[in-house]
């Protein structure tokens, strides 16, 4: 647990840790915190060095001035973190606003990402007939708290399963505090994802290997955005979690880790068959005096 000067924000993070493990980094989706990786972090952290991040104005991260906490502001702070841990070329998944970052990186700063992952997520603009409804929240939210939007909100940010099952009651009630809990300036980072610019024409620039994730019962970010994306997306790869909302993190776990896992583990497999392959080269390589070189005659 850490802070860093980001770009004029101090953030915070969390890095599990073994420096000769490839990184993977997550960014978390609106309203929430690095606690949507929990699931993660303790599943893979035995093979990645797994670092998560709270965007600015959100979690523990410093909130800035004005009324807006831009998507763009939110890529550059991504790159200047890289940059600053020294951890890139790395893996970067990232969830609905998470994913908006993740997207941008892919396709701006390719040298900064092994890999890239999308959950839950979209490269257009925010749906207009979503703008509406959601400053009407983000008006009540920043004036009167959270705890009166809450029950309007957590359908949105969990699928039909996670939100009946009766032995989930606990579950529910520690994600409904963790967002009641959020500050009122979370308005801003609302703000930001309500007014964000689409970038679906960026993506035909994404060469990094990419997976999608997406819950068949998502509702803020429909199933149909990931087809879209897969569709836009060479050599992308879509995997459909069943059961899972908008938060599929932490509503399956199991299947997002597995998925999550089993894509990593091939990417790193051709990566270390690439540099075999470029050592295997180079060892072959003709050199002046050896065999397949006629050596100088005035040497």
């Amino acid at each position: 647990m850490a802070t860093i000067s980001i770009n004029g924000c101090d953030l915070y993070y969390e890095d599990s840790g073994g420096h000769d493990k490839p990184v993977l980094m997550l960014s978390h989706g609106l309203l929430w915190s690095t606690a949507l990786f929990q699931h993660q972090v303790e599943a893979l952290s035995d093979r990645y060095r797994v670092i998560c991040y709270d965007h600015r104005g959100q979690g523990r991260s410093a909130v800035p001035k004005g009324r807006s906490v831009t998507i763009e502001a939110c890529y550059r702070d991504a790159v200047a973190l890289i940059e600053a841990l020294d951890v890139g070329p790395c893996h970067f998944g990232g969830l609905s606003m998470g994913g908006f970052v993740a997207m941008r990186l892919a396709a701006r700063r390719p040298d900064l990402l092994r890999s890239c992952i999308l959950m839950e997520t979209s490269a257009d603009p925010e749906p207009p007939e979503n703008v509406g409804p959601y400053r009407r929240l983000n008006f009540v939210a920043r004036w009167f708290g959270l705890r009166l939007v809450t029950s309007k909100v957590m359908p949105i940010m969990f699928g039909k399963t996670f939100m009946t099952d009766p032995e989930r009651a606990q579950e529910r009630d520690l994600w409904r505090g963790r967002m009641t809990s959020n500050r009122t300036s979370i308005y801003k980072a609302v703000n930001g994802v309500i007014e964000r610019a689409g970038v679906f024409h960026e993506l035909r620039r994404i060469t990094t290997p990419t997976l999608i994730i997406v819950g068949d019962e998502d509702v803020a970010t429909t199933p149909d955005k990931s087809v879209r994306l897969h569709g836009a997306i060479e050599g992308s790869e879509l995997v459909t979690i069943q059961g899972a909302g908008h938060s599929s993190s932490a509503e399956q776990p199991e299947a997002v880790n597995a998925a999550i896992r089993d894509f990593l583990g091939r990417v790193d497999a051709r990566r270390r068959e690439g540099d075999e392959r470029s050592e295997a080269v180079d060892d072959g390589a003709p050199r002046a005096g050896t065999a397949g070189t006629s050596p100088d005659p005035q040497g």
